[in-house]
């Protein structure tokens, strides 16, 4: 597809600063390559061995892609080499954070010396648009999470809307909020909150995600969200009721494959796509977690087990650990492999997941209910079957629910234990089962929608107009005030 330029129109140059996750570049980088598929100049910042391990983009596009280098600076908790999340226990993440923040004195120098018109930022950089603001360069905050997810968290600048949000202990989060104002059972199992309770509170990253999430928000031009009005109106009005800024929403970037790999890679698929030639059509269950969650050896032996009763072929994806310093090796249980291999395959390694979901013979995805993981199965209108582990998860879970968009796994409340026959009995009623028919339904149903990219693509031309029409034309007089350190 080639690069799409118009006689006269206003080229921007675009800084964008995502979190050190996969679940985050991945999303900016696919924004990334649509903006510069109409012509305009990217500036992708991240570290040097994030950068070089993401994705490869179309030759065509590399000249309107600069991909920045910052190195991450070395801290004492953190393992060489770990740039990521997927690099680090969880509970090191914190320690991730205190490094990106670490960033902000080569970043500022960066943005003194490339003349950016917007920056595109994400939740975790809170001390980024107060320095946009002294260098006179409009912001946007970036958000990968959908406009419900945001409206539920609602950090604000106004105090009148803040001293409604008075929820301290985990049980708060298992309601919905005051301030939405129509029926919605959108809220945290107790489990999935406590999983997570720790980024809403202060942690070792000095910095709660709550408070970066309410600064990152009270210091942008405009709210830019990976959603779409059609998936959920509701929820974009009441954001923008909350927040009292422009609330845009960008489409819901359909990623697309570029085969531009390295022969490894082509090797791998080669190998997976013979195995599922084999297999009948939509035959096939996708399991597969993204790149935060990792479930405790319990919840993998259950899992497992669930898999071997269900019946059900399946491809699985399984990461046994994250990174280096994960002393907390998970394993299958005995004979699991042996006893399923006639029509099951386990793969701990990378496996392009793009190109297995688009695969005839696939026909459900159970996945951690992540929004790129959704994005990707539904425009291929696979059957979602749904069991969160951390985060937005949860949140997801509730709203792919409420939508008959995918059927979670019953589980405790408390502790979020699972059992073989719960996995078992789900995966058959969503991939076989007449009663489960519902969701196979919803998910051709919702491929007009998300698999729509003409559709798409006019979001994302809204949300490039407006950065045209809203760009700083001076530079504000702080910037000149400011040292090159």
């Amino acid at each position: 597809m080639p690069v799409r330029t118009m006689a006269g129109e206003q080229k921007l140059h675009i800084v964008m600063f995502p979190w050190l996750a996969f679940g985050h570049m991945i999303p900016f980088l696919e924004l990334a390559k649509l903006i510069a598929r109409k012509g305009h100049r990217v500036s992708f910042v991240s570290t040097p061995r994030n950068i070089d391990r993401l994705p490869k983009i179309p030759p065509d596009l590399e000249p309107l892609i600069n991909f920045v280098k910052l190195p991450l600076p070395n801290l004492p908790n953190l393992p060489e080499n770990a740039e990521a999340t997927i690099d680090v226990p969880y509970n090191m993440v914190p320690y991730l954070k205190k490094a990106y923040d670490d960033l902000q004195q080569p970043m500022t120098r960066f943005l003194q010396t490339s003349d950016p018109d917007w920056i595109l930022y994400d939740f975790a950089p809170y001390w980024l648009p107060p320095l946009a603001a002294k260098l006179g360069i409009t912001c946007a905050f970036f958000s990968i999470f959908t406009a419900a997810v945001l409206s539920f968290f609602m950090p604000t600048s106004d105090p009148l809307m803040d001293a409604q949000d008075d929820r301290k202990e985990p049980e708060h989060f298992t309601v919905p909020p005051n301030w939405v104002p129509f029926p919605s059972k959108l809220a945290f199992r107790y489990f999935e909150i406590m999983r997570i309770f720790d980024s809403v509170t202060p942690n070792d990253s000095s910095v709660s995600d709550m408070y970066r999430f309410a600064e990152s928000i009270r210091g942008c031009d405009v709210l830019a969200v990976r959603s779409c009005t059609q998936f959920e109106p509701e929820w974009f009005q009441l954001l923008e009721e909350i927040h009292r800024k422009p609330v845009i929403p960008v489409g819901l970037l359909l990623p697309t494959a570029y085969d531009g790999e390295d022969d490894n890679k082509d090797d791998t698929w080669r190998a997976i796509k013979l195995w599922l030639d084999k297999q009948g059509k939509g035959s096939v269950v996708y399991v597969a977690f993204g790149s935060e969650a990792k479930p405790s050896q319990e919840e993998l032996t259950e899992l497992a087990l669930g898999l071997e009763l269900s019946g059900v072929r399946f491809f699985w994806v399984l990461r046994k650990r994250r990174g280096s310093a994960d002393t907390e090796l998970i394993e299958l249980p005995d004979g699991f492999e042996e006893r399923t291999r006639d029509r099951g395959v386990v793969c701990t390694s990378w496996a392009p997941q793009l190109k297995i979901l688009s695969h005839d013979s696939v026909g459900g995805f159970l996945t951690h209910s992540g929004w790129s993981s959704v994005v990707e199965a539904t425009q291929f209108e696979r059957a979602l079957i749904l069991l969160p582990f951390l985060a937005d998860q949860g949140l997801n879970t509730r709203i792919l629910e409420e939508k008959k968009m995918g059927y979670a796994i019953p589980r405790n409340e408390r502790d979020g234990s699972f059992t073989r026959d719960s996995v078992a009995e789900s995966l058959r009623l969503v991939m076989v089962e007449e009663e489960g028919k519902i969701y196979r339904d919803k998910a051709k149903e919702m491929r007009g929608l998300f698999g729509d990219r003409d559709r798409q693509d006019r979001y994302l031309d809204n949300f490039l107009g407006y950065l045209q029409a809203h760009k700083r034309l001076h530079k504000a007089p702080e910037a000149n005030g400011i040292e090159k350190s």
